[in-house]
């Protein structure tokens, strides 16, 4: 029965979001509802349980993610974005654009949602396609599967952030530090299927004689931030996060010393991240209502509605743990021996349900919390493959349910067929090469 109940509501949220267009903070909290008098929870315990949750990974998490999307959007507003390409362009050089392409999606996609980082690229990109004589449907899969990469695994992305708030991840230094690792098998994967793509299919970009130039990008920013000013506000809050990780492990019994304090206290998540908003103010270039006020409003407005979804998907876990599901669950599936590939699974089945990675993302890892101890991932590298599986499984697929499907293929004039084979194929390959490595991690760490 336990069981049931959980399929039930799980069902109701893939229904509710995908057919009947339900918003996800709605769904979840009617399905925690559900779950609770299903249970038998008491009355008096209901609201307090959830609550309790919603208020829980907010306070955790909440500021995180209001501090990286206020960077995204000064890093996309102010040409930034654009001058990290160029600069990823000169290094790897322009006699292999199509990887090129998909470092820059991987760079980029870190503080800033896909959707959007497609959008700013995208006259770089035909641009390239132009001057070089290159696929454009090689260069727009490149360039979406790089960005998909670290979308779904590298935090301050909203998603992967949500989903360690959520496993109750105690070193996000360490998501950060796997994430990036992994995401670069992700984008490889991508890199090559897009090189293979672009032999077998076109798209208008290929036929296209009117495209974009270079002017037209420096016209729309005007000169382009320094590539300090660009990448600061992205690696230097990495950075921080990373040391704070090492100087744990490196001053392990010596914590009263002044060295530690101080790489411990910039390596919290919301110090590091506002530590970042600071570098991203040397980008806005003016100290003005629009920027100060306009740009930063934007971002806290971006940033809103992945709060309410993530605080709703806390408030389901609080119930799922309260209610027991979690225990019985965990126990059946431990008899199965799936471990690892238990959070792939959900989280691939509602990406491609209802389209969005960062619910897919919020809900798995808010249905896994009570199943880790059963499972054996309840150690802190276990959390943090677990975020990773979810990341894994919230690429898989991408399809015509998901904004950035069409983002791609309208901004890359590909017709529906050719961009079902060449970028949907692209996530499913992405999705498959990601849970192996993870896999392999998870048979050598855990």
């Amino acid at each position: 029965m336990l069981v049931l109940i959980l399929l039930v509501a799980i069902g109701f949220i893939v229904i509710s979001t995908s057919k009947w267009k339900l918003h996800p903070f709605i769904a979840l909290l009617i399905a925690a509802y559900g779950i609770a008098f299903s249970v038998g929870m008491k009355y008096a315990d209901i609201a307090k349980t959830i609550t309790s949750g919603f208020g829980g990974i907010l306070a955790y998490i909440g500021i995180v993610i209001v501090l990286g999307t206020i960077i995204g959007v000064i890093l996309e507003k102010s040409g930034a974005a654009v001058k990290m390409a160029s600069v990823v362009l000169k290094i790897v050089g322009k006699k292999r654009p199509v990887l090129a392409m998909s470092i820059i999606g991987y760079i980029v996609s870190i503080p800033v949602f896909c959707d959007s980082g497609f959008v700013i690229l995208n006259a770089l990109k035909r641009s390239m396609v132009k001057q070089l004589k290159v696929s454009g449907v090689a260069m727009s899969v490149a360039l979406a599967t790089g960005l998909y990469a670290t979308h779904t695994l590298v935090p301050p992305t909203p998603g992967p952030i949500a989903a360690a708030g959520n496993l109750q991840v105690g070193n996000l230094g360490l998501v950060i530090l796997f994430g990036l690792g992994i995401a670069i098998v992700t984008m490889l994967a991508g890199y090559f299927w897009a090189m293979k793509s672009g032999k077998i299919y076109k798209s208008g970009e290929d036929l296209d004689l009117d495209l974009e130039k270079d002017y037209e990008v420096k016209e729309k920013y005007g000169e382009l931030p320094s590539a300090f000013k660009s990448f600061a506000p992205i690696f230097i809050p990495v950075l921080l996060m990373a040391l704070a990780s090492i100087a744990s492990l490196a001053f392990k019994g010596a914590s009263s010393t002044f060295i530690y304090k101080v790489f411990v206290f910039l390596g919290h998540p919301a110090n590091a991240l506002f530590v970042g908003v600071l570098f991203a103010t040397l980008l806005l270039p003016k100290f003005n209502e629009e920027t100060l006020s306009g740009w930063v409003g934007e971002g806290v407005k971006n940033a809103g509605e992945i709060l309410i979804i993530t605080g709703a998907g806390g408030a389901l876990g609080a119930v799922l743990k309260a209610s027991g599901i979690g225990d019985y669950l965990g126990t059946s599936l431990q008899t199965l021996s799936l471990g690892i590939l238990v959070p792939f699974i959900i989280a691939a089945a509602l990406k491609s349900a209802q389209g969005s990675s960062t619910t897919a993302l919020v809900v798995t890892s808010t249905i896994m919390l009570p199943l880790l101890g059963s499972l054996g991932l309840d150690s802190e590298i276990g959390k943090v493959l677990t975020v990773m599986a979810i990341g894994a499984g919230a690429m898989t697929v991408s399809h015509a349910n998901d904004s950035f499907f069409w983002v791609v293929s309208r901004f890359s004039q590909m017709d529906v067929p050719t961009a079902y084979k060449a970028y949907t194929m692209a996530t499913l390959i992405q999705g498959l090469a990601t849970i192996a490595v993870v896999s392999i991690l998870a048979g050598i760490l855990l």
